[in-house]
């Protein structure tokens, strides 16, 4: 079976932004403050965000006096973050990279992996990320991983989703792939009287899954809890994994 393709530089742009970054804005501070509480986070704790977008949760747990590196492979995003830290007055160091190969090592007591930024890969590279990200953590240091909970969002599926923005429209298709385990998306922007067609995919877990994938990766426990810092259930409507190395 062929694989779906991802454009990454069409899927992460700055229609990106503009579709959907007032609206992840919006729900940044509550992020933010639900991420402190589940890591655990002190001041002058060591971070990585990990796939970390526009700043938008590395900027604000800088703010309460985490030490943050976010790294992206978008360089729009990057620069639009490091405007956002400045107009803060934050210190954070953003970083272009691939979150397949990081360059440090046992440096960061947690890290973090927002708003279904994981499983962007083949299987192969996406357990090669879970194994980077327990590599760069000391011991003891813990990765958070927010995600979609399967089991409460197939009940809900849409089969298409429509943003809409000042008379500009985004439209997602999407289909779930049960052999690859993949959302396998067609995104079509219409914006400004221009269209443009591209696709994507995210990988898709149960929560056994993801908890096997990050044990074997070299993590010693795996929690599981839903967007309130309750303990996961199958009405939950977001997964957010909390493992420890």
């Amino acid at each position: 079976m062929s694989e779906s393709p991802f454009d990454v530089e069409a899927t992460f742009d700055e229609d990106y932004l503009y579709f959907y970054g007032p609206r992840l804005d919006d729900a940044s501070d509550g992020d933010a403050e639900t991420i402190w509480r589940l890591l655990e986070l002190e001041p002058g704790m060591e971070v990585l965000d990990l796939c970390c977008g526009h700043g938008r949760i590395a900027n604000r747990l800088a703010a309460r006096g985490a030490r943050v590196i976010g790294l992206d492979a978008t360089p729009l995003f990057l620069e639009q973050a490091r405007s956002d830290a400045a107009e803060r007055g934050g210190q954070v160091e953003y970083v272009e990279g691939d979150m397949r190969s990081l360059p440090w090592g046992g440096r960061f007591d947690r890290a973090v992996s927002w708003f279904t930024s994981f499983g962007y890969f083949d299987d192969a590279d996406n357990r090669r990320v879970l194994r980077e990200a327990c590599r760069v953590l000391k011991p003891g240091g813990r990765l958070l991983i927010e995600s979609n909970n399967v089991s409460e969002l197939f009940a809900r599926w849409q089969p298409a989703i429509v943003v809409e923005r000042d008379g500009d429209l985004s439209i997602t298709r999407t289909r779930f792939d049960p052999a690859t385990g993949r959302a396998d998306s067609e995104r079509i922007n219409v914006r400004g009287g221009r269209v443009r067609r591209f696709r994507f995919f995210v990988r898709m877990f149960v929560a056994v899954e993801l908890r096997d994938w990050l044990l074997d990766a070299g993590f010693s426990e795996v929690a599981l809890f839903g967007p309130d810092c309750e303990p996961l259930h199958a009405g939950s409507r977001r997964m957010i994994t909390v493992a420890t190395r």
